[in-house]
């Protein structure tokens, strides 16, 4: 009885995670299409909620990557799964009342490698997997600039004889498609780390065979769905009003570059951080006007957010897991 209920409790704890990535991460897909008033924040907050639920039902590869990539199933608890979840939530709702994008995949990885080092020791770390997963994590806000650089540059020289009231009549309509891409790569990739730990606890009860069932998409989705719709509105400030000045061309590159990127992530199975790539894309589009045109200060703040976000984790986790192992 105690074992079903502690799965029961982490299925709903991963819901809330994915609840919570929705709340923060609504940010990733709308906070450019906003910021340039392309959409209304209802309208746009609207359709992200839609096209996360759609591409969180999309594929399983980033799920079976979390679920079976980073610890061994068969040397860990439901402690461990159990203290990976509620560290990522804590965490993710601290930044999100900061109003800091932070990343919910690195506070899952973290907290997921620290609870299984306090319940199994180093034996339970799969390293090929972990290193992969480390170093897209890693790299992805790197191709995020950088391909937010190149896309500005390409638009530039496509239309270097357009007149700005064509280019912004032109990009304020393709802005919206370039959200809607932003929104569902987000819930591809993001609402697959809810559906690959509640697969990793429904593996521990169960089979030790991590496998994605049906019911787990249909859940994780729609509870990440349902945050991005609640919306995150500190976070959108931060993102889309703070670190640069964005007219509808610039949000349409770097939501092409982010969505880019985070997509091609997404079919081969690695979790990369959302909200490091959008905000990487945003920095490199504002970047190639001049180097000032990007508030530093602003970008600095999240940049140290996001390497807290680590050792916190990691710390968090295997205090918790220690924690629960001795309750349970």
């Amino acid at each position: 009885m105690l074992e079903i209920t502690i799965l029961v409790v982490s299925i709903a704890s991963a819901l809330a995670y994915s609840y919570a990535n929705g709340i923060n991460d609504a940010a990733n897909a709308i906070a450019t299409v906003v910021s340039t008033r392309v959409l209304t924040p209802t309208m746009a907050i609207a359709m992200a909620a839609v096209l996360n639920l759609v591409g969180g039902l999309t594929g399983t590869a980033v799920a079976k990557t979390i679920g079976s990539g980073i610890v061994d199933p068969v040397g860990i608890t439901q402690a461990t799964v159990l203290a990976a979840i509620l560290t990522s939530v804590i965490w993710v709702l601290v930044a999100t009342r900061s109003g800091y994008p932070v990343s919910v995949s690195h506070s899952l990885v973290a907290g997921l490698v620290g609870a299984g080092l306090a319940t199994g020791g180093v034996g339970v770390l799969i390293g090929g997997g972990l290193i992969k997963v480390l170093l897209a994590l890693a790299f992805s806000p790197v191709f995020g600039f950088l391909v937010g650089i190149f896309c500005m540059w390409a638009i530039y020289w496509v239309f270097r004889r357009s007149t700005p009231g064509f280019i912004n009549t032109v990009f304020g309509k393709l802005q919206i498609v370039s959200a809607a891409f932003m929104a569902y790569s987000h819930g591809k990739n993001d609402a697959q780390n809810a559906i690959g730990i509640i697969a990793l606890a429904w593996a521990v009860y169960y089979t030790q065979d991590v496998a994605v069932e049906i019911w787990m998409p249909l859940l994780a989705a729609g509870t990440i769905s349902l945050g991005t719709a609640l919306g995150g509105w500190k976070v959108i400030r931060t993102l889309g009003m703070r670190v640069t000045h964005l007219e509808p061309v610039n949000g349409f590159a770097a939501e092409t570059a982010a969505g880019g990127v985070i997509e091609a992530a997404s079919s081969i199975g690695l979790p990369v951080s959302t909200t490091h790539t959008i905000s990487t894309a945003i920095m490199g589009v504002g970047s190639t006007r001049r180097l000032s045109a990007v508030r530093w200060g602003i970008t600095r703040d999240i940049a140290i957010a996001w390497l807290v976000t680590y050792p916190f984790c990691f710390v968090v986790g295997w205090v918790l897991a220690q924690i629960l192992g001795w309750i349970l």
